[in-house]
C-alpha cells in the first residue's frame, strides 16, 4: 500500500504500471485520476491552489485505504494526492486498487474517491477571471458517500 501527498507533479502511467508490477497474482486494476480543469460552474479556471494539514493528512489517507482493505480482498492499493499550486490539466489524485477479481477492485476504487471527495483533509482554492474561490464540496459527493456506511 502506498500513500503520497505530494506537490511535485506525476505521470498516472507510471502509477498505474507500479501497481500491477507489485503482485503477479493481480486478476484486475482500477484506477482513478482527477485533473485541474480550466472551467468551474460556469468560471474559467486559470489555477487551483490545495492546501492540507501535512501529516493528518497522510494518516486519514492511511485509514480509508486501511478500511477499503478490510471490506473487499485486494492485493495492493496506490493513493497519490497533489497539493500547492496546480495548473488546468495537471493530475491532482491517483486512485489505485488491484484485486484478483474485477469487482473488488472498483468497488473499493470507487469507496476510496467518494472518502477523499468528502472527508479527507483538503482545501481547494481555484483562480477564476473574478479572482480566487473556495471550491465547496457537493451534496451529490455527500450522497455517493453515505452509501458505503448501509454497505459494510
Amino acid at each position: 500500500m502506498g500513500i503520497r501527498v505530494q506537490s511535485a507533479p506525476f505521470d498516472p502511467g507510471l502509477a498505474l504500471n507500479a501497481l500491477h508490477a507489485a503482485n503477479l497474482g493481480i486478476g484486475a486494476v482500477v484506477s482513478f485520476v482527477g485533473y485541474v480543469r480550466d472551467f468551474n460552474e460556469g468560471r474559467e479556471v486559470g489555477g487551483m491552489f490545495l492546501e492540507h494539514f501535512p501529516g493528518m493528512t497522510e494518516k486519514s489517507l492511511g485509514k480509508i485505504a486501511e478500511e477499503a482493505a478490510q471490506r473487499w480482498p485486494l492485493l495492493n492499493i496506490e493513493i497519490i494526492h497533489r497539493v500547492g499550486r496546480l495548473e488546468p490539466g495537471e493530475p491532482i489524485v491517483f486512485v489505485g486498487t488491484s484485486s484478483a477479481h474485477r469487482q473488488a477492485a472498483f468497488d473499493a476504487c470507487i469507496f476510496i474517491m467518494d472518502y477523499l471527495k468528502t472527508r479527507a483533509p483538503f482545501w481547494k482554492k481555484e483562480d477564476t477571471a473574478d479572482g480566487p474561490r473556495w471550491v465547496d464540496g457537493r451534496c451529490s459527493d455527500q450522497a455517493a458517500a453515505e452509501r458505503w456506511q448501509d454497505k459494510g
